[in-house]
This record gives structure tokens, C-alpha cells and sequence, in this order.
């Protein structure tokens, strides 16, 4: 969700993904049971300055053992095993959002996940974990992985722990729900005057998200405009689409503190 150019080894990583032959009849995405208890202990409605979110307990989370299952099974799976583009697409959002929960709790304190990174080596291309042997970044995942699947709903699922990012959905994403749990997604994203979209007398004011991105939505959508209009009803036609809504990169945390 953040505006950086494509890694060309996280490209080839993805190109390799696409070549695959289809897997075996065992083949199949990760349950995510241990991923599914922890978003539902630690992941609560909360507003942040003055933006309602789901807000993620990063202290909670650092105590839980649950955690660390859930990042040594990503460690552990074969994505080869994955079947399709849905389960890819869910698997790879799944891993991003436990990934990027995984650089917060590894550099608490902080009060934005930028913080884990320099102005030179920004948290984005820093080695965040581990997906099937392989050190992996949150930057190859997002750019070299999830975008070329070709779904920019995507950005309305992967969430960089921040205020501003879409809400952390309080269940894992899985293939055979996966059009409608992005779909929701997308909806709910776009009902936040805060942080999705905003409607004024000067025009429709949205997320920055959708200025970063604008490529990926013009290549599905027709356009940011014409997705606008599909997951947010009743939008006046002609008014002017911009931009431009704050970014808060403070963390998505719970508010609680030590």
C-alpha cells in the first residue's frame, strides 16, 4: 500500500508462481486456525485520531504463543502447494498482514511501523520474514506478488499497521470466500468518511490509496471512479474524484499502553 517500485527479483518470484503445474489433489491452502484465534483475541473496534478502525493489541500479541505458531507455519508451507489463483491470492494476503504485524512486534516500542525502517532502507524492503524457507519482504509480497494476480481489491485487504490502511479483517481470508470477503472489504472501506471516502460539496475525497494505485484499478475497473461506484452506492455521477484524505501512518494499535 505503499507507493514503491516493483523489486525485480519479488517480479521473477511471481512469474515463477504463475508457471507452476497444477498441484496435486492434496494440495491445499494453510487451515489458518492458530491465525484465526489470534485476530479474534487481539483485533477490536477502537478509534484512533478520531478514525474508527480495527484496532490490533501489539502488546497482547507479543505475549501470545499462538503467534509464533502462526509465523513458524508460514515458515514451514510450501507455496507451491497452493491451487489457483484464489488461493494464492488469499494465501499471499494472509502472509502480508501476519508479516507486517510480525515487524511491529519486533521493533516495539513504535508509533508507526515506518519507524522500523530508515529513509534509506525503509521498513517496505527489509527482510519482514519468512514464507516457505524463503526471507521475504513486505515489498516483494505486495508488489512483486499480490498486484500481478491482478485483483486491486487487494489494497483494501493488506494492512500496513496503520490508522489510515484498511481495517484488519477479524477472520483470515480463504479462497472459497474470498470474492465476497474483499468485496466487504472494499464496501466497508469506502463507508469511512476517516480514511476511505469522504463525500463533499466540492467533490468525492478519497484515500490516498487510490492515487498510488491508480494503474491497478484503470486495468480492472476502467478507472478509480468506476470502482468508486461499484462498492459505494449512490455517489452523485459527475462530481470530481481526488486523492487526497490525510494519511495517518500511526500505528493501528488498540490504544492500550503499558
Amino acid at each position: 500500500m505503499r507507493k514503491l517500485y516493483p523489486n525485480p527479483i519479488a517480479i521473477l518470484m511471481a512469474a515463477w508462481f504463475s508457471l507452476l503445474p497444477l498441484a496435486s489433489a492434496t494440495a491445499a491452502e494453510p487451515a489458518w486456525k492458530d491465525y484465526a484465534q489470534l485476530l479474534a483475541r487481539h483485533v477490536r473496534p477502537v478509534t484512533r485520531h478520531g478514525v474508527a478502525l480495527n484496532g490490533v493489541d501489539y502488546r497482547a500479541l507479543a505475549q501470545d504463543p499462538l503467534f509464533g505458531r502462526v509465523t513458524t507455519a508460514l515458515a514451514r508451507f510450501d507455496p507451491t502447494r497452493l491451487e489457483g489463483r484464489q488461493e494464492r491470492l488469499a494465501f499471499y494476503i494472509n502472509a502480508y498482514n501476519i508479516l507486517a504485524i510480525k515487524v511491529v512486534l519486533d521493533n516495539l516500542p513504535l508509533d508507526s511501523i515506518k519507524d522500523a525502517g530508515s529513509l534509506f532502507n525503509p521498513v517496505w524492503k527489509r527482510t519482514a520474514g519468512v514464507i516457505g524457507g524463503h526471507r521475504v519482504s513486505l515489498d516483494e509480497i505486495e508488489h512483486g506478488i499480490l498486484r500481478p494476480l491482478g485483483d486491486p481489491r487487494v489494497h483494501m485487504a493488506i494492512v500496513c499497521a496503520s490508522v489510515s490502511c484498511p481495517d484488519l479483517r477479524r477472520e483470515p481470508y480463504l479462497a472459497a470466500r474470498l470474492d465476497r470477503q474483499l468485496a466487504a472489504q472494499a464496501t466497508a472501506f469506502l463507508a469511512n468518511p476517516a480514511k476511505g471516502l469522504r463525500l463533499q460539496s466540492d467533490g468525492i475525497h478519497v484515500s490516498r490509496i487510490f492515487a498510488w494505485f491508480e494503474e491497478d484499478f484503470k486495468r480492472t475497473y476502467g478507472g478509480v471512479g468506476a470502482f468508486l461506484r461499484r462498492y459505494h452506492t449512490g455517489l452523485p455521477p459527475r462530481l470530481a474524484v481526488t486523492a487526497d484524505l490525510p494519511y495517518d501512518w500511526s500505528l493501528n494499535d488498540s490504544g492500550r499502553r503499558p
